[in-house]
Parts: structure tokens; sequence; C-alpha cells
């Protein structure tokens, strides 16, 4: 048995999945939140961070701010560029991930990035920096599945959730290999193409979403074009989270552009969301 199963035996539930366990009991659909970090001042994250949990997010996921990033599209881009802009690298996130823990114990905390940033670190140094700062999840948008095993077990040992990508094109095979090696949920890019694009097809993505149950009991998280309560509301009763980003980072930056209050616009922006997704349960 590979070892990083075996690891997945004995490894303590993580925040993730407790988190998961919690809003199933009450029937509710989890809200994912992305921002980049360090955008749109670095130091604001943690109390961004902290307005997110206040309005309504269950669990954050944090950009690392890379040159490159494949998997986004223009908006996220530009808030990338306006962070790396600020010195924000990965050890600046991680600091700021410390931050949030010193008054949230409970939130759980994903950093969503690419792999140049954590092999600069190296696999063992990155999960356990990552581990001390209060990290509980992973996503590696140009790590494949098959290059994936040493890091996952570095993370495994470290009660890291490692979080993979399933797309419209993924292959059965490739869903077994990820399911395998995935923990925390799997995240469903309900559209081909980048973040922030066109709307989901909601039928489309209920189909998926169904298959992906006969393959692993992990959640299922929705996320990729999803820009508004309404969307959000068809698409909670198939799957277990609905994640949403470019149109929060757009928001957010809109707001500090006008020198207007975050936390207002955060609330502003999350409250017909929450409300969407608890009507929809």
């Amino acid at each position: 048995m590979p070892e990083y199963i075996e690891l997945a035996f004995n490894q303590p539930m993580s925040r993730i999945s407790s988190t998961y366990q919690t809003l199933k009991r009450h029937n509710r659909t989890a809200l994912v939140t992305f921002v980049t970090a360090g955008d749109p001042d670095p130091a604001a994250t943690p109390d961004i961070m902290h307005a997110l949990v206040r309005h309504g997010a269950d669990l954050l996921e944090l950009g690392v701010p890379f040159a490159d990033p494949m998997a986004d599209g223009p908006t996220i881009r530009r808030a990338h560029q306006r962070a790396l802009a600020q010195g924000v690298a990965l050890p600046d996130v991680l600091e700021m991930v410390t931050r949030f823990r010193r008054t949230d114990s409970h939130t759980p905390v994903l950093l969503m990035g690419y792999l140049n940033s954590i092999e600069a670190f190296g696999y063992e140094t990155f999960a356990e920096q990552a581990a001390a700062a209060g990290v509980d999840g992973v996503i590696i948008a140009d790590l494949p599945p098959e290059e994936a095993p040493l890091l996952n077990r570095q993370l495994r040992a470290r009660a890291i959730d490692q979080i993979f990508l399933v797309t419209p094109v993924t292959s059965a095979p490739r869903i077994e290999t990820i399911a395998g090696l995935a923990s925390g949920f799997l995240y469903y890019v309900s559209v081909t193409g980048t973040t922030g694009g066109k709307r989901p097809d909601t039928q489309a993505v209920a189909r998926k979403l169904h298959s992906l149950r006969a393959v692993t009991e992990l959640p299922l998280a929705v996320g990729f074009g999803i820009t508004d309560a309404a969307t959000a509301a068809q698409l909670a009763p198939h799957g277990d989270a609905v994640i949403i980003g470019s149109a929060l980072v757009e928001r957010i930056h809109d707001a500090a552009q006008a020198g207007a209050d975050l936390h207002a616009g955060i609330g502003a922006f999350m409250a017909p969301l929450r409300a969407a997704l608890d009507e929809a349960a």
C-alpha cells in the first residue's frame, strides 16, 4: 500500500473535514472565499480574512502571489501583480496566516498557488512552516497528480490536506488517481477556462458531481465562473461548497481604489451570497 494512503488512516481530522461535517449536520452549503494575499495591502490581509468570516465565509482560500498564475483570469492576475509589486511572497503569506490564527483558531485556511513557490522552499520545509502557521490545506494548480505523491506525503504527515482540481474534461482514470491522493475536499472547476470566466451550466455541473460521488466520499466544492448569489444558489443543491473568487477580489479592489470602508464593502458583497446558500439548503 502506498505510504500516502497508509498515512491517511492515521491522520487526525483536519479543520477542513471537521468544518464540512458540522455544516452537513446543519444542512448548510459551505461558502469558500478566495482573495489574493497582499492585495490591496499586505497589512490588511488578516483583517480582510476576519471580515470574511464575520460575514459568512466557512473556509478561506488565500492566493499566493505568482508571476504567471495560469489558472487565473484577468481579475486575479491583476491582483497577483499588485501583490508582487508590494514584495509579497510565500513567507509573507505564511506570516499573514500566523497573524490570523492569533484570534481565529477554527476557520480553515487554504493556500492556492503554483509549484515554483513551494519548490523554492523545499517540500519538507514548506510543509513544516505551513503547519506551524496554521495552514489547513493546499491547492497547487500546476501540480499534476502523477507528480504529487512526494509533496502529498509531507503534507499528510502534518495533517495538511492537499486539494486537487477536477475539470469537465478530466478522464475517469485520472479522477481515480486524484481521489486516492486528495483529502479535505475535491475542487470541481465548473467551466473550461480560467477563473472569472463564463457562467457554469448548472445541469452539466450537477451531472458531473453525481458521477464524482461514485468514486469519492470527499466533499465536493464548485468554483470558477460563480459571480453572484443567483448562480451560487443554483449550484448549492448539487455540491457541498461554493467557491467565489474573482468577483470578491474585484469588489475589494474597487473599494480600496475608492477609499471606501473595506469591511462594509465585504459585508455588502457577502450578505446576499450567504443568504442565497442558506435559502437553497
